[in-house]
Order: C-alpha cells, then structure tokens, then sequence
C-alpha cells in the first residue's frame, strides 16, 4: 500500500474490491470483509475521515470552485454534481435501505447548508438542473455533508451482521425513496437495481464502487478544468 501522500494504486484498490466481494459471501470472514470495507470506504472519502491515502483528496487536489462547476465539453456532469451524486447515493442507501433510519441530508439540515434546489440523488436529471445544481452549491458545505455521510457509513459498518447482509432490502424501505423525492419516477431502474440484489451489494457498490467510478471520472476530466483560468 501507498504512503498516504502517494497517487492511489487503482490495480491494488480493485485486486482488494474483489477480495472484499469474496469475503462478504463467506461468513467466517465477516470480520475480515469490514475491516477491508473500511480500508475501501476511506480511500474514496477524505483523508480526514479515516487516515489512508485518499483517492477523492488526490483528484480534488488545487481545484478551484470555478473548475469545480464548470462542465467540460463533451462532458454531462460537473465536479460538483458528482459529488453530489456519490454522496446522496451513499446516504440513502446506507441509511435508509440497510439501516432503516433517517437519511444524514434531514437529520442535518444540509439542504439549507448546501444551498441545494434539490433532494434527489441526481440520477435522470436534465441538464438544465445538472447546471443549476453545480452553480448553486456551497462546496465547502457539499465537502462537509460528504464527511458527515462517511462518518455514519463507518458507525452503520461497526453493526452490521452478516445474516441481514444477505437479505434483499426490505421493499417498504425502496418505496419510501420514490415516495419522498430522493429517486425519481423516471429513475425507478434504480430502485430495482438496488433491491434485485443481498444487501451486502449496498456496501460493495454505493458506498465504495460507485464513488470510485466517478473519482476516476473526475481524475479523466483534470487535464481540461487546469486548461481553465
């Protein structure tokens, strides 16, 4: 493993994603697949979360809020929708789907901290709203609410058993999401996706893959936001 001041190994982070999957479907290893889980989950956060080498510190490294708005030609998203995105994502389903409680967005008013015209987690926006989201965020708020949605990841993690973890999440739970806003009618694939699947795909999938696809999104777009002024 990498110095926490080195690039991220993206081969070693993956070798380990495999590892973890394997791990989650044995249950004598169900110790050994948290603490990996962990390892995984803070390296797709800030290194002020857990102490490793972070991927998300590495590719947000000496942005401006001006690159992180702007959305590059050729691209649908912005730095900060992704953001956004990852950590919504991560909420509800760490929260709602696995652990049956309030959503950290709520329970911490950070609609109003963020200063977001929206709830939902992105997924089937127009780009009109990707726009509109991206301009009007407060980053270092959006920044916060990610490490405030990291920290109850890990409280959720320390609880968890390996029998729940199996089970689909509970299809009340999936209606609730629809029923408040947070998925919308036309992104009701998600929804499907997430309950076709044992719960323990919530945490090899939202909580660390999903965030790791589009920091690596974020890592292919560096070269054009530093071209901007």
């Amino acid at each position: 493993m990498k110095d926490d001041h080195a690039l991220i190994d993206r081969k070693y982070w993956n070798d380990q994603h495999s590892l973890l999957r394997r791990q989650l479907e044995r249950a004598q290893d169900f110790s050994k697949a948290i603490e990996i889980f962990i390892s995984h989950h803070g390296m797709v956060h800030t290194a002020k979360l857990g102490g490793h080498g972070s991927f998300q510190d590495e590719v947000l490294q000496g942005l401006s809020d001006k690159q992180m708005r702007i959305i590059p030609a050729g691209r649908a998203n912005s730095v900060a929708w992704m953001l956004w995105h990852i950590t919504r994502i991560e909420d509800v389903t760490m929260n709602v789907l696995l652990s049956d409680a309030p959503q950290v967005f709520y329970r911490g008013d950070w609609q109003s901290k963020i200063n977001s015209l929206f709830v939902d987690v992105g997924n089937e926006m127009t780009a009109k709203e990707i726009f509109a989201l991206s301009q009007s965020v407060n980053l270092n708020a959006l920044l916060a609410y990610r490490l405030a949605v990291g920290k109850r990841t890990r409280q959720i993690a320390g609880k968890l058993n390996i029998e729940n973890l199996k089970e689909k999440p509970a299809p009340e739970r999936l209606t609730r999401l629809l029923e408040d806003g947070t998925v919308r009618e036309h992104a009701q694939w998600l929804l499907k996706y997430w309950g076709g699947h044992p719960q323990m795909n919530l945490l090899l999938m939202p909580a660390t893959r999903h965030a790791f696809v589009h920091l690596n999104e974020i890592g292919r777009m560096l070269p054009a936001l530093r071209r901007l002024p």
